[in-house]
């Protein structure tokens, strides 16, 4: 299935979810002509976030067919407009979850799009001029270079796209509520894609951390692999009990629907419980324990994009990386289905630039 060719003039090609199936399979579409303020990518590496799952699905209801997902994208800029001043041909660049905002509200003057009332997402979403926009399961990308990151000689391209979600959505929180300071206690909740990144990122903020999981079998990999200090099993009262009233703030990664009252009572008075999964269903929120501490449930988006740069610069300094499994485009449906019972470690990512080139435009 193709799009009009008259929509716009630059082919390009990726794979689409038709109907929400999610089922995705080779779609040819077409890209804007790069303009004076946008740079051209060429699509090396896309992560596979759990938003994809969900969109591709439709489970929020706000699903547009055809839909090219992707919004963990790295590669290598090809074009660049006569305005570009951040890039040039050759560069490494990364795009994350963001492709468009106002740029005049006070979200973004303070480089905050994401939380733009006009933000444009990077998929299943409507560009300026009516037209659809497509993500990273694809060959290429046009994108204003404002909403494009350097992305540092240091990091590999594979397992450093993760970062333009997991890594930005995990970041943002821990400056913004200022739980990056050493000394500071802060729980991960959720052990998987967002989870592994955010003990990274903790750990080399220097502060300590306890991942909080139902799975008794990540807490060698919690601790021996990725640095944190302790391990909560979180349907044993016993150790829920003992760690009451511990933590400065807590992360709360997962997107399936789980109890967050024993979460509350993990905070020290003052503590924050921030969000970051999106489950299908509202939690129930108990309130007299956030009285009886002054504590705060609140969430989270991926960032703006000033904090991203400055999050994958943090990244390249500190070396820090997603643990991913690296597939070919041919194998996504698979991986969709693992991703949907939680089966893999931690994150993946599709070589777009050596599987999904060899079957463009057939």
């Amino acid at each position: 299935m193709s799009l009009s060719s008259e929509e716009h003039p630059q082919p390009a090609f990726g794979w689409a979810a038709r109907d929400s199936s999610g089922l995705l399979s080779p779609f040819n579409f077409s890209r804007r002509v790069n303009g004076e303020n946008d740079i051209t990518i060429k699509i090396f590496y896309c992560g596979i976030c759990h938003t994809d799952l969900h969109f591709i699905r439709n489970a929020w209801n706000s699903s547009s067919y055809p839909m090219v997902p992707g919004h963990e994208i790295v590669g290598i800029v090809t074009q660049v407009g006569s305005k570009v001043q951040k890039f040039k041909a050759g560069d490494k660049a990364a795009v994350g979850c963001v492709v468009g905002a106002c740029h005049a509200c006070p979200n973004c003057e303070q480089s905050l799009e994401i939380y733009c009332s006009k933000s444009i997402l990077t998929y299943n979403s409507t560009n300026l001029d009516g037209t659809r926009n497509h993500g990273g399961y694809s060959d290429n990308l046009v994108v204003n270079e404002r909403y494009a990151v350097l992305f540092p000689e240091t990091l590999p391209m594979d397992s450093g796209a993760p970062l333009m979600c997991a890594g930005i959505t995990v970041y943002s929180p821990m400056k913004y509520f200022g739980l990056s300071e050493p000394g500071k206690h802060v729980g991960v909740v959720g052990l998987g894609g967002l989870g592994h990144v955010a003990v990274k990122f903790a750990k080399a903020f220097g502060v300590k951390v306890t991942v909080i999981s139902t799975s008794p079998a990540k807490q060698q990999e919690a601790i021996h692999k990725f640095g944190a200090d302790s391990f909560l099993v979180s349907t044993d009262e016993g150790q829920i009990q003992a760690a009451v009233d511990s933590m400065d703030g807590i992360l709360d990664t997962v997107s399936g629907v789980h109890s967050i009252s024993p979460l509350i009572s993990l905070l020290k008075a003052h503590g924050k419980l921030i969000l970051l999964g999106a489950p299908e269903k509202p939690f129930e929120l108990p309130v007299f324990p956030l009285l009886m501490g002054r504590k705060m449930v609140v969430g989270s988006a991926c960032g703006g994009m000033k904090e991203t740069q400055e999050m994958i610069d943090f990244a390249g300094k500190h070396n820090i990386t997603a643990d991913i499994e690296l597939i070919s485009m041919d194998y996504v449906n698979t991986a969709m289905e693992r991703l949907a019972r939680g089966d893999v470690r931690y994150r993946f990512v599709i070589d777009i630039a050596n599987t999904l080139l060899p079957l463009a435009h057939p």
